[in-house]
């Protein structure tokens, strides 16, 4: 009776170490943040173009190791000037969508980002042409458009990545492919400009953006990581070495 005690009570052991060892390899503690970040570039650009003052901001909180969700929003102020018209747009636009993290999260482990974000853009612009010439064989005409606000919107798709330089604060850059769904004032009179877009003029468009963010960690926790594969090498071994003593007690039988 007491050796069978003592083999339940063994095993008992036994699983309870095999079981926390399986979950420790299982897991990892990861921390879900608040994201807010600034767009660098767009200011940057200001310095040595005055006709193009962009500035944007975002917010992005996380849902699990793997998601997150995205908002952003910015505001343009666009002049262009040739000879003979100049051309004035300004307006505010956002963006809504999710963030994927394509690291696993023994890699990622709540500090790196390397994933593809997918969006939904909305601008709201007024667009103007104070003057604008032309010239005939009568001489010049002098034309103005009057201000207007136009609605329109696109979807875009931003790969990226993003790591943390030190407690609470990181860096990062993104590359943004768009594609123009509707400008809001019909195919023949396309904005110059497009807020949160780039050129009007065109139906796709590409950015690439730079980011300082803030991160805010509120919650922790358990990330499901891949479990270590059985090892084959050393059943297939037993199993020769089984067959091997087999093959030798049948010769001495």
């Amino acid at each position: 009776m007491q050796r069978t005690s003592g083999f339940f009570i063994s095993l008992l052991f036994i699983l309870t170490c095999s079981f926390i060892r399986v979950k420790a390899q299982d897991t990892i503690p990861m921390p879900l943040k608040i994201n807010v970040g600034l767009e660098v570039s767009g200011p940057i650009k200001y310095f040595s173009d005055k006709n193009i003052q962009n500035t944007e901001a975002y917010f992005s909180i996380d849902l699990d190791e793997k998601r997150s969700a995205f908002f952003s929003a910015g505001h343009l102020n666009y002049e262009y000037s040739q000879n003979n018209y100049t051309y004035l747009n300004k307006g505010s636009f956002v963006r809504i969508g999710m963030d994927f993290n394509m690291l696993k999260p023994d890699k990622s482990l709540g500090k790196y980002w390397l994933g593809i974000g997918l969006r939904y853009g909305l601008s709201r612009f007024n667009s103007s042409t104070p003057t604008l010439y032309k010239l005939n064989y009568w001489g010049t005409t002098t034309y103005s458009l009057p201000n207007k606000t136009y609605w329109g919107h696109f979807v875009e798709v931003s790969p990226g990545v993003r790591a943390e330089i030190f407690k609470y604060f990181s860096i990062g850059w993104s590359v943004s492919l768009r594609m123009l769904l509707y400008t809001g004032t019909g195919k023949d009179l396309r904005p110059v400009y497009f807020p949160g877009f780039g050129n009007g003029t065109k139906t796709v468009s590409t950015a690439m953006s730079y980011y300082i963010v803030l991160n805010i960690p509120y919650k922790r926790i358990n990330a499901i990581i891949k479990k270590e594969a059985p090892e084959e090498n050393d059943d297939t071994n037993d199993k020769g070495t089984e067959s091997s003593t087999q093959q030798g007690n049948s010769i001495r039988h």
